[in-house]
């Protein structure tokens, strides 16, 4: 048997297969963050996955990026997610709930009364962020104020606090794709002369603050971080990526986390075999996997399970379609992030 089929312990929860789903907008949110019942059908019908990543959600108002993203903010956006929660474990899933400060990919139009984006230095993404308005430039943000930077790793873990309270099972904290954390970890983006800024060990500070924010409401054993190195999204790079995200994994490691979760943009076997024994827990292998070759990799040791993104939209039963051997349907790029349930509830499971 593959070993795709073969359960999995990250910290203390066991999954009974090896493929996770990425977490992935999907921009169904209403313009107050709440999901509604399509998300908790969207996520029930793909419970078949080992564990469910959720899309990115913001941990603070001030972290939105994107239309109709979801919050765990208020009130309201935790009730609305535990009826999701629900849903998923209904159908025997599990699933984390993404944390996701996108920091200078954002635009005023998303935030509080209009605000700036924030970020480590005041230095635009060169880029564009869609509105409803249409698409507009990335603004210059601006740089978060040394004694700000604590409440904005408290918001990391009132949000995981809430994350818990709508019933998800752990939460994944969002280092990669160019949003908040990655901007500090990047020399390029992070041009601080303070304590979260220049050496190595000063820009992964805030991503260990925020990880340890996040451990302290229940411990690592529920927690995962994603990370990307070298993928380049979203106009972040950094001059050292080997020794930065060498010296962050050893950093993080003694916290126990469930998971390592990594997309590399380039040299992924370079990045597998340096991080995964640094880290020392379980390794979340991503990016453009098919059945084929996660099985290879898992066979070969290089990672304890697959996370696959596309593949899961048009195919809600993805896990069923693999043991079957299967054909895997297409997904319409066009209803990736648009409003309503086309393209999103509607893809059929094999059977049906």
């Amino acid at each position: 048997m593959s070993k795709l089929f073969e359960t999995l312990d990250l910290g203390d929860l066991q999954i009974p297969n090896r493929i996770v789903m990425a977490p992935m907008t999907r921009s169904r949110a209403d313009d107050d963050g709440l999901v509604g019942p399509i998300t908790a059908t969207y996520y029930a019908q793909r419970a078949g996955a080992g564990l469910i990543l959720s899309e990115g959600i913001f941990p603070t108002a001030m972290g939105k990026g994107y239309v109709r993203t979801p919050g765990l903010v208020t009130r309201a956006q935790t009730e609305a997610w535990r009826r999701v929660t629900d849903a998923v474990h209904e159908a025997g899933g599990r699933i984390f709930a993404q944390l996701m400060h996108t920091g200078r990919i954002s635009d005023p139009s998303f935030l509080p009364g209009g605000a700036l984006p924030v970020a480590p230095s005041a230095i635009a993404a060169n880029g564009s962020t869609y509105t409803d308005a249409g698409l507009k430039p990335l603004p210059t943000p601006r740089a978060l104020e040394t004694g700000e930077i604590p409440a904005v790793i408290d918001a990391y873990r009132q949000a995981t606090e809430r994350a818990f309270e709508a019933g998800f099972d752990g939460v994944e904290f969002h280092a990669a794709s160019g949003y908040l954390p990655e901007q500090f970890l990047s020399s390029e983006t992070n041009r601080r002369t303070d304590r979260y800024g220049g050496s190595i060990e000063n820009r992964l500070r805030f991503v260990r603050e925020a990880l340890e924010a996040i451990v302290s409401v229940r411990g690592g054993e529920r927690v995962g971080i994603k990370i990307a190195p070298e993928l380049g999204f979203n106009d972040v790079r950094d001059e050292t990526p080997l020794e930065t995200y060498g010296q962050l994994v050893e950093s993080i490691a003694p916290l126990g986390l469930a998971y390592l979760h990594v997309a590399p943009g380039a040299r992924a076997e370079t990045w597998h075999e340096l991080l995964r024994p640094r880290f020392g827990g379980a390794y979340l292998a991503g990016g453009g996997f098919d059945q084929a070759k996660a099985a290879a990799l898992l066979a070969a040791g290089g990672a304890d399970g697959i996370v696959f993104g596309n593949a899961f939209i048009a195919n809600p039963d993805l896990p069923a379609r693999f043991r079957l051997g299967a054909a895997l349907a297409e997904a319409d790029r066009s209803t990736f992030y648009s409003p309503g349930p086309s393209g999103y509830i509607d893809y059929p499971a094999v059977a049906a």
